[in-house]
């Protein structure tokens, strides 16, 4: 695929929003002059390796890009505005601006809209990420021209490993808790004060204590995840974050 676009100006498209009941017209040179912003491309909205890997990680990182001088982080699909808002709110990536591309105008003039009609999609984008500075394409990842939909350079973390080499990523943290446990809303506690996000998962509602003791192999709760290690309780967690002060 073309990268002949890095050191160009983004293409001037107008995107039709649907703020609250409005329409709203947003323009190229409103969404990108005199700011940084990260836009990543996908095929579409509500499709698998879009909702489970594509958007997630970009959402969890916008803190870390904003430290690095991010004003925002963007999200295309050929769209429309009502597909883009309802996918936003299933995702709950309110960290992301998600800009629908309806009619393809910015994804034809970047050169990436393509033929997915053996999908019954029409035309769509291409998988991308770009790093755009005052309204320039500064830095532009394409996935490989490959058959099916790859993905393996515009993804969250290739992008900050361009913009900031050395930047300190947030821990992947999950809880697996049940209501009413005062252990697990002290293990919460203790990690929202550490500022560290987190997933909660419920007893049985996510989950049921066969899951608690096949990943875990206990029987008691919380039980907590950090980076694909079991840490244990809230006992065990408040040695873990008291090695994290000492270090």
């Amino acid at each position: 695929m073309d990268t002949s676009m890095e050191g160009k100006r983004v293409p001037d498209a107008t995107f039709r929003t649907r703020e609250g009941h409005e329409w709203v017209n947003r323009t190229s040179s409103e969404l990108f002059d005199g700011k940084t912003v990260v836009v990543f491309s996908l095929p579409g909205a509500f499709t698998p390796t879009c909702s489970s890997s594509h958007v997630p990680r970009y959402d969890q990182l916008a803190d870390t890009f904003a430290t690095h001088g991010v004003d925002e982080i963007i999200c295309i699909s050929v769209n429309d505005a009502f597909v883009m808002n309802e996918w936003q709110e299933a995702q709950k990536a309110h960290n992301i601006r998600f800009l629908p591309d309806g009619n393809g105008e910015f994804t034809s003039k970047m050169g990436l809209l393509v033929d997915k009609d053996d999908l019954g999609f029409g035309k769509r984008s291409w998988r991308y990420s770009m790093l755009v500075r005052d309204g320039k394409i500064e830095k532009l990842f394409v996935e490989p021209e490959k058959p099916g939909d790859p993905y393996e350079v515009s993804d969250a973390d290739t992008m900050l490993d361009y913009l900031a080499p050395n930047a300190e990523k947030p821990h992947d943290v999950t809880i697996l808790s049940r209501k009413g446990c005062p252990f697990c809303a002290e293990a919460k506690s203790r990690l929202r004060d550490a500022g560290i996000d987190f997933e909660e998962l419920l007893l049985n509602r996510d989950y049921t204590d066969r899951t608690l003791r096949a990943v875990a192999k206990a029987t008691t709760f919380p039980q907590v995840f950090i980076d694909g290690e079991l840490i244990g309780g809230a006992e065990e967690l408040e040695k873990w974050l008291s090695g994290r002060k000492a270090a």
